[in-house]
């Protein structure tokens, strides 16, 4: 089965994400191609077979959980937008300081990735008694230490 992503021709958001059978993306060697994919999606959904992007439900961030080639950053949510430069789903821009990370098809703050907890946060966590977060503040463009009792 294979999925595809509705494109807004002008901004590039993604419209819908739809599944199409295995029988209408493969060619006559049994080889699935998305062009295949798309023609069938323009027949029955009267919407431009380039608008229709094949996405891969196993890939997040980049990765695959089963180890195999990541396809196109992200799968694709409805909200996402299609970067047809970098051939990545990007998902909605979490802050408008937020800058694109094109090695893991993700958004990251200004000055990076949040702090580590300390192993004595992490093991209030576990024993239940706060729950420790850094939360980003756009205002002061900082990570900010969030305790969350429990």
């Amino acid at each position: 089965m294979a999925h595809f992503a509705k494109i807004n021709s002008d901004t590039k958001e993604v419209l819908e994400v739809l599944y199409v059978n295995d029988a209408n993306v493969l060619d006559e060697n049994g080889v699935e191609k998305e062009s295949i994919g798309q023609q069938y999606l323009e027949k029955h959904n009267n919407w431009p077979a380039n608008l229709w992007i094949q996405t891969s439900y196993n890939t997040k961030n980049n990765t695959r959980k089963d180890g195999k080639t990541p396809f196109r950053g992200n799968y694709a949510g409805i909200g996402y937008s299609w970067d047809e430069d970098n051939q990545i789903f990007w998902p909605p821009k979490p802050y408008n300081s937020w800058v694109k990370d094109v090695s893991t098809a993700n958004w990251i703050s200004p000055i990076g990735k949040e702090p580590e907890l300390t192993e004595e946060q992490k093991n209030q966590y576990y024993i239940g008694t706060h729950t420790w977060i850094y939360v980003w503040n756009e205002d002061n463009q900082t990570w900010n230490l969030t305790n969350f009792k429990v």
